[in-house]
């Protein structure tokens, strides 16, 4: 884990912004594609940009099929998954990763397995709360399930202990609620409302110390659930994107950006090489040039743990700036932070180097790649 693992842990805990300095005009772009997404959100003091970033996925789904705008519960997800966290550090007898964090998956796989159900019948603030503060939920179930565990066998309703805690920080989740009129289950809602399918998205990534398009277990910290994603090489998981941005489908983005490159204040991110003297403003002023894209350089940086799955956004566009040069055009769960209110335009360079993972429609994924993921 790297040294500073408290420093990366809190820009997707808190919504912290990485220290930034020396704030500039930032660029010019032309738009080349943007996709439909709802309102910028703001995860606040909590661990969950994995909801928040494939619940905007989802959302945008919801808009690309003509469902309507449909602002989701990110927090029913994050409670359901919660539940499942406990049981399996439980069962691993707390030999098991047990945090706030998580991936792209998981809110797939929540959505398919519990259902979903709008903000507005379980926001998940209690007590008047204005925002999301997990710190001291988070503390009382690890507290609760590390006692637990000291004494065997367990108390067969120990889960009702923990769901006690759930319901006293986020509210108790509604079994029926309203929506437009009508008497809806979570289940029925992301079935009739959603049309959700868990088998319409793919997660895919890119390393070398597995076989290209075979699917393997993501070695990262928040993958409690032991996910799978599909291996592709660098180059075609980068033209992937752009494809499916401009086939107006949007992308879950799993990244490192923990780094100085990343600037949400100034609403850029460019790759600067650990090795240059150099900052994001010299290479956006062009002072400096911006580090290439480079299989081998992104696999050592994954290898030495420079690189991890610090914080999960959403791609809902392809933009270029004055020199042609591709910029991703990435919707953040910061608050309207920035120029372009906590939207943040992510050079082709940034992206190859710290991409952990993708979450992608399936449908934007072309017919001869699938066949060769063997994905039906």
């Amino acid at each position: 884990m790297k040294k500073y693992l408290l420093f990366f842990f809190l820009i997707c805990l808190a919504g912290y912004l990485p220290a930034q300095t020396g704030v500039e005009t930032k660029p010019t772009f032309t738009v080349v594609k943007l996709n439909a997404a709802t309102p910028v959100k703001n995860q606040a003091a909590t661990g969950t940009c994995w909801s928040f970033s494939t619940t905007s996925l989802v959302e945008s789904q919801a808009l690309k099929s003509n469902a309507g705008e449909i602002d989701l519960s990110e927090m029913f997800t994050v409670r359901n998954i919660y539940i499942e966290k406990a049981k399996n550090y439980v069962m691993r007898l707390g030999r098991a990763q047990f945090g706030e964090g998580g991936l792209g998956h998981d809110q797939i796989h929540a959505i398919a397995t519990y259902g979903a159900m709008p903000e507005s019948a379980y926001s998940g603030l209690t007590g008047g709360q204005k925002s999301h503060n997990h710190s001291k939920l988070f503390t009382a179930l690890k507290t609760y399930l590390d006692n637990l565990i000291k004494t065997t066998p367990l108390a067969e309703n120990w889960i009702a202990g923990y769901i006690n805690i759930l319901d006293a920080a986020l509210g108790k989740a509604p079994a029926e609620f309203e929506y437009k009129g009508k008497t809806y289950t979570p289940k029925t809602f992301a079935q009739e409302v959603l049309k959700f399918d868990a088998n319409d998205y793919v997660a895919l990534t890119s390393f070398t110390h597995h076989p290209f398009y075979e699917p393997f277990i993501l070695e990262t910290m928040d993958n409690f659930s032991n996910g799978s994603f599909y291996n592709l090489p660098l180059y075609e998981l980068i033209q992937l994107t752009k494809d499916a941005l401009n086939s107006g489908y949007t992308l879950m983005w799993d990244a490192d950006v923990s780094n100085k490159g990343f600037n949400q204040k100034m609403g850029m991110a460019v790759y600067v090489e650990d090795n240059d003297k150099a900052n994001i403003q010299d290479i956006v002023s062009g002072v400096s040039e911006e580090g290439a894209v480079n299989p081998v350089i992104r696999q050592q940086l994954f290898e030495n743990l420079t690189t991890q799955d610090d914080h999960l956004m959403h791609i809902i566009g392809l933009e270029t700036d004055k020199k042609g040069e591709s910029f991703f055009v990435v919707k953040n769960s910061w608050g309207e932070v920035g120029p372009d209110k906590g939207y943040i335009n992510v050079s082709e360079p940034y992206f190859a180097i710290n991409t952990i993972s993708l979450v992608v429609p399936k449908a934007a994924i072309s017919k001869s790649l699938l066949e060769k993921l063997k994905i039906k």
